[in-house]
């Protein structure tokens, strides 16, 4: 079964990433993350998301599509990133789940993804 890992990071993750101080921790980790996922064969696909600041959020009210700049929850996290994994059941996927690197304000959402037939 397929579940999605949901990566939901604070502003201090986000701006972590392009740091030079914290750049190499923040995606080293996150890189031998993706490495353990693709060795045990589990890792189905993913993306890293650009920071809130960059999404463009569209919603339709009566009838009409209103576009706005910004994400759509005002959130102290916000999401970061997924993997789509591949495994037996809700378990093994949070156990997948606890092993990312740890960061003060993360946030991991573990769901199951809609059968694709």
């Amino acid at each position: 079964m397929q579940y999605t890992i949901l990566i939901h990071e604070s502003d201090e993750g986000f701006a972590a990433r392009t740091d030079p101080r914290q750049q190499e921790n923040y995606w080293g980790g996150t890189m031998r993350y993706l490495k353990a996922l693709k060795d045990a064969g589990v890792f189905v696909g993913g993306a890293g998301l650009q920071p809130p600041s960059m999404a463009t959020t569209l919603r339709f009210e009566q009838g009409k599509h209103l576009v706005q700049d910004g994400p759509y929850a005002d959130t102290k996290e916000q999401l970061g990133g997924l993997f789509i994994v591949n495994v037996p059941d809700l378990d093994t996927a949070l156990e997948w789940a606890a092993r990312f690197p740890q960061r003060p304000g993360l946030v991991i959402e573990v769901r199951p993804n809609l059968p694709n037939d």
